[in-house]
Parts: C-alpha cells; sequence; structure tokens
C-alpha cells in the first residue's frame, strides 16, 4: 500500500507520491521504475483508505477520474495540474479501493476537444471489449527462488541451449465442452507445464499477453502496457503460470511491442488532445501497414514510459527475456513507404536515429538492472550489429531472429525433390552470415496465417514424403548454428492453419500416426540439443562449424560438423534432400575413431523407413581434404547426427 511522503504536499492539499526528482528523471527520459508513481496505487492520506491517481496530459486543461464510484461524473474528482509544469495531474479519491473500474476525462486546451480514457499506467484493465481501468495492486507469493537465484548466477552467456516453444494463450488449448472457451492462466500452467517439461523446451515465448481491445491482433495491437489481459484471468493468475513454469526449470519470454499502438479511442493515440505519444506528422506517425500509431521516440517522456514497461514486466512477473516486435519498421524512416510517404534524418538518411537511440537505452538499461536476462530482436533486414554491444556501436540485443535461414530453408524444402539439385545455395547460404550476428533460428506464427497454409503442407510430395522433409527440416534446424524457436503445433505437423478462434489439433496425436512421430522427434531433438555441447556451446561461434561438402548439388547432399568448447566434442550432421537412399556415400572426417549414430530422422520410431545404423569406424582414406573418412548409406530424405566416440572400446 502506497503511503505518500509528507514533504510532497501539493498545493490542492494532499501528498503526492512524485518528487522533484521523479520528474527530473522524467524528463530526462531516464525514469525506469514510473509504474511506481503515475497510474492509480492503492494507499492512505492522513488516515483515509482510498487511491492515488496521476496521469501525464500537458495539454489538458481539465482532467477528472471518473468510475462507477461518482457514477462517471465528469466533474465530482477533478484532478490537480502540477506546480512544476511537467504536465502530470494527480489527486487522492478516498473509498476507492481494488478491483475499481475508472478512466480519466480529459478536457484538451485544443478546441477544448474532450475523451475518456484508460490508465496507460493501469496494472489491470476490464475484459475488452469493455474499455475502463481497475485499480489493482498485484501482490503475490513467489516460489521460483531457486530458479530466480540460479538465473542471477548466470549470465546471458551464449553457450546454453535455447529452444523456445512460443505459444499464443488463446488458442493452445480450449473447451469444446464449455463452449469452444479458451483456458484461463491457472488452467494453462496446469497443462501448459508438464507438457513443455515432456518435449524439452527451454523456455517459452508468449505472444503479447498485454492487454488489447481486439482478440484478432494475437496481442500486437497493445491499450494497456502494464496489464496482462483480462481475458484469462488477473495478473496474480498470470504470475502463477510464470512461477510454474520457472518451478518446472522453464524459462519465460515475452513479446514486447515498443513500435506502434492502435488508434483505439479509449488507448493512447491522442491522448489529451494532441499527439502526445505518436509524432503528429503521419509520415513518421502513422503506420500503413498496421494501421497504427508510432510512438514518438524522440520525446523524453514517452522513452521512460516504454523502458519503465519493460522492466516492470522483468521486475513485477519475474520474466527472463523480452522479444522486441518490428524492430525493422523502427529502424527505418521509410519503412513500408513510398517516396514521398516518410520524411528523412535530420542527415538526409533513412534511418530513424531517434528510434536507433531508444533502442540502444533499452538494452541499456535491461543490461543493467537484469544482465542475466536476454533481449530478441525481429529484424528482418541486413542491419549490422543488431546483437553488438551498445559501447561498440551495436544495437545491444543478445540474439536476433534469423530471417533469412527461414524464409531460404523453407523455399528449398517447398521445391520438388527433383529441381533441389538446382538450388543447392539456398540450403547452403546462411552459413555464410550465420555467426554476424547472435541468431535465433525461427519458425513461427507468421509462417502458418494468413492463407501460407500449414507447416507440413509447405512440403511437396505424399503424405509420407510430406512428414519425410517436415522431419528433415527439424533435424537440419537443431544442428544449423543457432537458437531454435518453433510455433505451437509444429511440433507435431498440425495439418490446418493456425486459427486463433480455435484450438490446435491435439486429435491428430496418437499412437502410430506420422504426427505422433514428429512430436516424438522434436522432443528427442530437444533432448539432443541440451545433452550435446557440440550442438550448442559454440552456437554463434564460426569456430563450433565445419563444412564437410556443402557443394553435393547432384545428390542434394550436404555434411557438416558441429564441435564444442573441448575440441573434442564433435557430431557429423548428413542431410540429404532427396527421397532416394544414397548408397556407399563416403564423408570425409578429420579424425581417427567410431562415429556412432546418435539421430536419425528416418528412424521408425517417427514414422520414419527405417534405415538405421549404429556405429561407424573412420578409414585412413583421405577425402573432401580430411585425413579419414567414412562410408554411410545416407537415409531418404532425412538428416543423421554421427557422434564421435572419444573412448571406443
Amino acid at each position: 500500500m502506497a503511503e505518500a511522503p509528507a514533504d510532497q504536499e501539493t498545493d490542492s492539499g494532499f501528498s503526492s507520491l512524485l518528487t522533484d526528482f521523479d520528474i527530473h528523471l522524467l524528463r530526462e527520459g531516464r525514469h525506469y521504475s514510473l509504474y511506481n508513481k503515475l497510474g492509480a496505487h492503492v494507499g492512505e492520506h492522513r488516515g483515509v483508505k482510498g487511491t492515488f491517481f496521476a496521469v501525464w496530459a500537458p495539454n489538458a486543461e481539465q482532467v477528472s477520474v471518473i468510475g462507477d464510484f461518482n457514477f462517471w461524473d465528469h466533474y465530482s474528482y477533478p484532478m490537480h495540474a502540477r506546480w512544476d509544469g511537467s504536465g502530470i495531474w494527480e489527486t487522492f479519491v478516498p473509498g476507492v479501493g481494488q478491483g475499481t473500474a475508472y478512466k480519466y476525462f480529459i478536457r484538451s486546451k485544443h478546441d477544448h476537444f474532450t475523451v475518456e480514457k484508460a490508465d496507460p499506467y493501469a496494472f489491470f484493465a476490464e475484459t475488452p471489449p469493455r474499455t475502463a481501468s481497475v485499480v489493482w495492486e498485484s501482490s503475490y507469493e513467489w516460489q521460483d527462488q531457486e530458479w530466480m537465484q540460479n538465473r542471477k548466477s548466470k549470465t546471458t552467456g551464449q553457450d546454453k541451449p535455447y529452444s523456445v516453444y512460443e505459444v499464443h494463450l488463446g488458442s493452445w488449448r480450449r473447451v469444446p465442452e464449455e463452449g469452444n472457451r479458451h483456458l484461463t492462466y491457472r488452467e494453462i500452467a496446469d497443462q501448459l507445464v508438464g507438457y513443455v517439461t515432456y518435449m524439452g523446451y527451454t523456455h517459452v515465448e508468449f505472444m503479447p499477453v498485454m492487454e488489447h481491445p481486439f482478440y484478432g491482433s494475437w496481442g500486437y495491437q497493445i491499450t494497456g502496457y502494464f496489464a496482462p489481459s483480462s481475458r484469462f484471468g488477473t495478473p496474480q493468475d498470470f504470475k502463477y503460470l510464470i512461477d510454474k513454469l520457472h518451478q518446472a526449470g522453464i524459462g519465460v519470454i515475452l513479446d514486447w511491442v515498443p513500435s506502434h499502438f492502435p488508434t483505439d479511442q479509449h488507448g493512447l493515440a491522442f491522448f489529451d488532445g494532441t499527439h502526445l505519444y505518436e509524432h503528429a506528422d503521419e509520415r513518421k506517425g502513422f503506420h500503413p501497414d498496421w494501421k497504427s500509431s508510432i510512438f514518438n521516440f524522440g520525446r523524453n517522456e514517452v522513452k521512460s514510459f516504454l523502458i519503465s514497461n519493460a522492466l516492470f514486466w522483468l521486475e513485477e512477473f519475474h520474466i527472463d527475456g523480452l522479444r522486441v516486435d518490428a524492430v525493422a519498421s523502427m529502424l527505418y524512416l521509410d519503412y513500408s513507404r513510398k517516396a514521398g510517404e516518410w520524411i528523412p534524418n535530420e542527415f538526409g538518411g533513412r534511418e530513424n536515429l531517434e528510434a536507433i537511440q531508444f533502442l540502444r537505452e533499452f538494452n541499456e538499461a535491461v543490461e543493467a538492472v537484469y544482465p542475466e536476462v536476454i533481449t530478441i530482436a525481429e529484424e528482418s533486414t541486413a542491419w549490422p550489429m543488431v546483437t553488438q554491444p551498445v559501447p561498440v556501436g551495436g544495437l545491444g540485443f543478445d540474439m536476433k531472429w534469423m530471417m533469412g535461414w527461414m524464409n531460404d530453408t523453407l523455399r528449398y524444402l517447398a521445391l520438388e525433390p527433383v529441381y533441389r539439385s538446382y538450388h543447392q545455395g539456398q540450403i547452403t547460404f546462411s552459413i555464410h552470415y550465420a555467426f554476424t550476428e547472435h541468431f535465433m533460428l525461427p519458425l513461427s506464427h507468421d509462417e502458418v496465417v494468413h492463407g501460407k497454409g500449414s507447416i507440413v503442407n509447405k512440403m511437396p510430395g505424399d503424405e509420407w514424403q510430406k512428414f519425410a522433409n517436415l522431419r528433415l527440416l527439424y533435424g537440419y534446424m537443431y544442428a544449423h548454428p543457432g537458437a531454435k524457436l518453433l510455433f505451437m503445433g509444429l511440433e507435431f505437423g498440425q495439418l490446418a492453419e493456425w486459427n486463433h478462434d480455435s484450438s490446435l489439433q491435439w486429435h491428430l496425436v496418437h499412437d502410430g500416426s506420422y504426427h505422433k512421430g514428429v512430436q516424438q522427434l522434436v522432443r528427442e531433438l530437444n533432448g539432443l540439443y541440451k545433452q550435446e555441447p557440440a550442438l550448442h556451446e559454440l552456437g554463434f561461434d564460426p569456430q563450433g562449424f565445419e563444412w564437410v561438402d556443402m557443394n553435393d548439388a547432384t545428390n542434394s547432399v550436404i555434411s557438416f560438423i558441429r564441435k564444442g568448447k573441448s575440441g573434442k566434442d564433435m557430431i557429423l550432421v548428413v542431410c540429404n534432400f532427396t527421397p532416394v537412399v544414397q548408397q556407399n556415400y563416403r564423408v570425409g572426417v578429420p579424425v581417427k575413431g567410431a562415429w556412432t549414430e546418435i539421430f536419425n530422422s528416418d528412424a521408425q520410431n517417427y514414422r520414419g523407413s527405417g534405415l538405421e545404423y549404429a556405429c561407424f569406424w573412420s578409414r585412413p582414406i583421405p577425402y573432401h581434404n580430411r585425413p579419414y573418412s567414412l562410408i554411410l548409406d545416407v537415409p531418404p530424405l532425412a538428416v543423421t547426427y554421427y557422434k564421435l566416440d572419444n573412448n571406443p572400446e
């Protein structure tokens, strides 16, 4: 419960939660815990219980708190502008407490424009389509102390496995017996934790959980940046979900959207009768693709709002990582715009210098307070040094989505195998730039929506070949350098395109089905990825990868070696992108010894053809510029891993 300091008495006769130093930090754009001062805070003033309210509206001539407690009357609870010119209005309303719905009534200085706005700093909101904020104190007794302590003892060191399961809360599972309703946060916790543990993922990434009025936006059009969506329960319920994941040893990443926000009347747009959070000029302030407003990253109060929001989720909800949405749209002033539809920067260029500075300050703030937390950029261009530290000129992210790998790989695998030999460079090109950034390989929701179909139906051939190609894709993905991300449903080859209004097709996963085979394959890949140092220790380091042969286009085969830090951990990976068994296929290897098959995507338990072997001894026959070689029968449309046995009997 907040209790105002006595030395911050205002002209209106109550004690403010804001100090002069708060105002200084706000104006500097460096107030990173602003959520503790603005918004609604239950407290006590002069022995009377109630709620402190504070909102930034510098261009207002009148602001009032309205709600059920005063019959939404615009005048009965006026707020008072601070004397310091900060543009903050505040008041204390006695008797108002937990669960009270409220808004701000704002009359602007400009044309006396009036509007009712939700609180930008509210911790909770009414369930859409209702739009009011809700007074809320989200106290919670965490049980994840062991996870948090272990997390603090580590850095974001790039030698750890990151296998991420991307989840949309409203459609992972539903309850058809109850009108196809979605699960609550607590129901999801009881089911998702067990499933993710069984599948062996290291992290869950939730698509945006922040309050959003339009469910079909999947959370990417946010009006309540500090409020978990009430569609699924309370903030405490969401903390319960995170807590349970942590107790099971699973990290939690949130999608975070600082790039744009919707124009809904109760939201941030045109907040005090002016373009307060967004640019006034549509050439900088309106996104043509998403029909949404773009934050004014050059305004210090907006930077304080956004960075304090990022740190809020890390502090209050114990989040382990933030995946920043649509970074490319932030970096370029001409993003998705034609000539004449954008304004060059002060040097005449297309780079958004204010957004660049904001992203650097955001990453520096996270690094300073939570160095063990990872930040991930969804950035689809060749912008340099996205994952390099800010002091050397980078943006400061820990990882970046490898969109080029995703596009090239899916295009290549969509080809009938007979044509793949003519496109060998498409499957090998990603290694040319694989170590220019710290990449995460994403097969995300974006690949299975808007008419793109399901992942398995992107594959050519009959049913057997489609699933063999899918297993080959995942085996190749887990062997490729970089962290991994799979969207829900992809792990068992869902047939239908993802639909946010329905559950995943869990009925497809039954013993003997191709879907069960794919699910089992992904589970075992997650296990190998975590277990084998060669697959994760040097995932962002060129020392961890070595081509054996990238040029066998005739057979559409590629082969490479993954290595661990010790130099002794080695895994040979051979991918056959044709439905033909490559018999007596010779592969060069660097050392003498036994090479044991530890993974084969053609194995019978994955519903493959079952062409499997146990162990191969290298022969002193030079090949591929290496002193030794193996003779293999490479299974069709499959990837195999062979581990060097450092202690053969």
